[in-house]
């Protein structure tokens, strides 16, 4: 009988009293049983650590670990570093506060999709789609941006094409890139870009799952801090494709926003 993968679900938190529930529920709903549930919270003022108590106080899965560190942080991207230091599992995604698990079975489904007996053949990245929710957690849309069907380093030059929150990554691999902390907003379009990089010079295998993995708050940072994320998005392309390709994606950004409406 194989050995399942552990997977971690790392949270960061700061004061997420009123999205945090249904975040924690649909990890504890999970019917599959090797997830490691890492709480980082950044010291929270509000209610979130009671929530965050409730929770590991109701958890019937004895296979569902779930680990808390609550200290001071130098803003979301250091937590998330923390996240991944500490991470126990073969792979790392990021759940954070709002985000969801589409379904019941999706950590089951996306461990069927590793092909997981070849142990040293297991994928550096995992993804799939996204669906954005609002702020009761309540269906939107399909996410706009449409998950390659083969995704390389290129990919990312038409923008943030996976969901951060769809995107799960061999944490060996993950150790080896922390988060820019010289972004404050877009530090996780840059980390995507690295690992498939990296992924691509090994020649580590990217395996795009097909399915619906995550239902993403679509009120996130980088919403609210739109234009200053859009600014460093574009330092990010420039640094990664050179700025002629930058601009140009720029452009094409433009037109398609044009297009749509």
């Amino acid at each position: 009988m194989k050995t399942l993968p552990l997977i971690t679900i790392a949270t960061v938190t700061y004061n997420a009293e009123q999205v945090l529930d249904r975040t924690l529920q649909s990890v504890e709903q999970q019917q599959y049983p090797r997830i490691e549930h890492l709480i980082v919270d950044g010291c929270s003022s509000d209610s979130t650590l009671s929530h965050v108590r409730r929770y590991v106080e109701r958890n019937t899965m004895p296979q569902h670990n779930i680990r808390i560190v609550c200290e001071k942080d130098h803003g979301l991207y250091d937590a998330m570093n923390k996240a991944i230091n500490l991470a126990e599992g073969a792979y790392i995604v990021f759940l954070n506060a709002g985000d969801k698990l589409h379904s019941a079975n999706t950590i089951e489904q996306l461990v069927e999709s590793l092909d997981w007996e070849h142990r040293g053949l297991n994928p550096a990245i995992i993804y799939g789609e996204t669906d954005l929710v609002d702020n009761e957690g309540r269906f939107l849309r399909h996410r706009r941006l449409q998950t390659p069907e083969h995704l390389t380093s290129q990919s990312f030059l038409m923008g943030m094409l996976i969901c951060h929150q769809s995107f799960y990554v061999r944490t060996d691999i993950a150790r080896l890139f922390p988060y820019n902390l010289d972004y404050c907003f877009s530090a996780d379009y840059d980390w995507c870009i690295r690992l498939i990089k990296h992924a691509e010079r090994r020649r580590h295998r990217i395996v795009n799952t097909h399915l619906i993995l995550t239902d993403y708050l679509s009120e996130g940072l980088t919403t609210k801090n739109h234009r200053r994320s859009l600014l460093e998005r574009f330092r990010i392309m420039s640094h990664h494709y050179g700025t002629l390709s930058a601009v140009l994606a720029h452009l094409w950004f433009v037109v398609r926003g044009i297009v749509k409406r």
